[in-house]
């Protein structure tokens, strides 16, 4: 008996050793395993990191762009708005200068201040202000001085007489006033 409990120890002394060799191998590869999963987790959240900033840069282009248009289109409009209203101011002046005739026929008369009138509201209606009056400071960012008089009932840099009316949508000025200077 003593033989076989002998035997049996050796046995389990044998096989103690051949399990830790397994053991030692299935936590090196558990751990490669780990290692690798690492790197490739490690890789993937670098893509993704990559992938978030493309998407982010994306985003802000595209909202760039989108003010960027609306931007030009509002000028678009802006501009078209002021070019159409630039070729209607003759037709302004030319009102203006058939009021100021003397004429016998008050039905014309009165069809041209209708006229007048209705261009006003139009005028009025898109932000159109006209500037240049007797009697204002002048300002070179508003009038164009086409004459220069010595007055002394009027200031320094006073407008003395209006040639052309000056026109202005918003801060955009359509045309300059064409006036007198004194002094």
């Amino acid at each position: 008996m003593a033989e076989k409990e002998n035997k049996k120890n050796k046995n389990k002394s044998n096989e103690a050793p051949k399990e830790e060799p397994e053991t030692v191998k299935e936590s090196e590869a558990v751990e490669a395993a780990t290692d690798e999963a690492s790197s490739e987790l490690e890789q993937i959240r670098q893509k993704l990191d990559q992938e978030r900033d493309a998407h982010l840069r994306l985003a802000a282009e595209y909202d760039n762009f989108r003010k960027r248009s609306q931007k030009e289109k509002d000028t678009s409009y802006a501009n078209g708005k002021a070019d159409t209203i630039g070729k209607l101011l003759p037709i302004y002046d030319n009102l203006a200068r058939a009021l100021q005739q003397p004429t016998e026929d008050a039905a014309y008369k009165k069809g041209v201040e209708m006229t007048m009138t209705e261009l006003e509201k139009i005028f009025q209606g898109m932000g159109v202000t006209a500037f240049g009056e007797v009697g204002d400071a002048f300002d070179p960012n508003f009038h164009n001085a086409v004459m220069h008089t010595e007055n002394e009932e009027l200031g320094e840099n006073v407008i003395a007489q209006v040639f052309q009316k000056g026109f202005q949508v918003a801060d955009k000025v359509i045309r300059f006033a064409m006036v007198q200077v004194a002094n």
